[in-house]
């Protein structure tokens, strides 16, 4: 008897496993020191001014009311404490600026993370430098690529991106396997670089042509990151699209709860019977005490969470069905893509999406689970 061939995955799932891949990319904007770094340059100092500042920008000099409504779970109080106030520290260019400096900054870091060199064989011959051509340029400008954080969370020294440094780096970046496989670092850590900065350039070539011309009607946080102009730098044309699909996706989750006729604060309270905590969940999003116990009566009302909070049967497929629902929405970016270069992309996007992941708490206020391989 034959084997039937495995099914292929729905499209609602390829969506959840492409979020495992760019979300930890986008969220290294609020969880980096590179990213802190940037927004307190800025003038940006505390965590939730970057945090509010950044992600509100796209949408201009917003008040507290429309940010409220489209950041959905924050307690309006919370929001009002931040906006209009931090544009008159930061306006919102300059906080667009920062929010891209520091994400790139962390990526350039986290990059040679997730594509580390393999360590020579012990029997191999020390690698022999090739000998510069007549015409390479001082040894002060002929490092191997370490990045650093300056003021603007971007500064670098060495050999930046599109820069090998030396003819011998620059031949090796052009022979490199295919990323991430086995063979894809050496014991040279100028072609481990080239190499991360490779699957950079491919993995952000993808993402954009999933956004590429997406449509974003009734997602107002990810029509606003659209309407941006697209980057140069490979680094921030990765985090930009990571950003937009993010946006794209949580917009939809936003709708998904509307649908489901829950509040901002409901939402929370169903999460926190479920798997994640009230501890968690409850201060960072600004609700009081007050607040949170109305959002447990009521949700106990509709018979989705028992007396002690915890989610019943009729709440945990409540809670279901709006991640199915959110899951399908999310779906259109990857079928434009395609499958091909879908499972490309979930390749390249997984060893760098591993390494962003590494600095972040789990579990988190985001319910991000671990990245999920392609």
């Amino acid at each position: 008897m034959v084997d039937a061939a495995p099914a292929s995955p729905s499209p609602a799932q390829v969506a959840r496993q492409m979020w495992t891949l760019f979300e930890p990319v986008h969220i290294v904007t609020y969880f980096s020191p590179e990213a802190r770094a940037a927004f307190e340059a800025a003038g940006l100092r505390g965590f939730w001014r970057g945090y509010f500042a950044g992600r509100a920008a796209p949408l201009g000099p917003a008040e507290a009311a429309p940010v409220t409504g489209a950041f959905f779970s924050f307690a309006a109080p919370m929001v009002t404490r931040a906006l209009p106030a931090v544009w008159q520290l930061a306006a919102p260019a300059q906080a667009l600026t920062a929010r891209t400096a520091g994400a790139v900054a962390a990526l350039r870091r986290l990059a040679p993370q997730a594509w580390p060199p393999e360590p020579a064989p012990a029997h191999a011959a020390p690698a022999q430098a090739a000998p510069a051509p007549a015409s390479t340029a001082p040894a002060s400008t002929a490092g191997t690529g370490t990045t650093g954080t300056g003021t603007t969370g971007t500064g670098t020294t060495g050999a930046g991106p599109g820069q090998a440094g030396t003819a011998h780096a620059r031949t090796a970046a052009s022979q490199t396997p295919e990323p991430g496989t086995a063979q894809a670092g050496t014991a040279h850590g100028g072609t481990a670089q080239a190499v991360a900065e490779q699957a950079v350039a491919e993995a952000a070539g993808l993402l954009a042509a999933a956004t590429d011309g997406l449509d974003c009607a009734g997602r107002v946080l990810a029509a606003a990151n659209a309407a941006l102009p697209p980057a140069d730098d490979p680094f921030a044309r990765l985090w930009q699209a990571a950003t937009l699909l993010r946006e794209h996706r949580g917009d939809g989750h936003t709708a998904a709860l509307v649908a489901a006729g829950l509040d901002g604060c409901e939402a929370l309270a169903l999460r926190a019977g479920l798997d994640l905590s009230r501890e968690l969940l409850q201060p960072i999003r600004g609700w009081t005490d007050a607040e949170w116990d109305q959002a447990v009566r009521r949700l106990g009302r509709r018979g989705w969470l028992d007396p002690a909070g915890q989610a019943t049967p009729a709440g945990q497929a409540a809670y279901q069905a709006v991640e199915d629902a959110t899951d399908l929405a999310a779906a259109r970016p990857w079928q434009l893509l395609g499958p091909a270069r879908t499972q490309r992309l979930a390749r390249l996007l997984y060893p760098l999406a591993t390494a962003s992941a590494a600095g972040l708490p789990f579990p988190n206020p985001v319910g991000l689970p671990a990245p999920v391989p392609g």
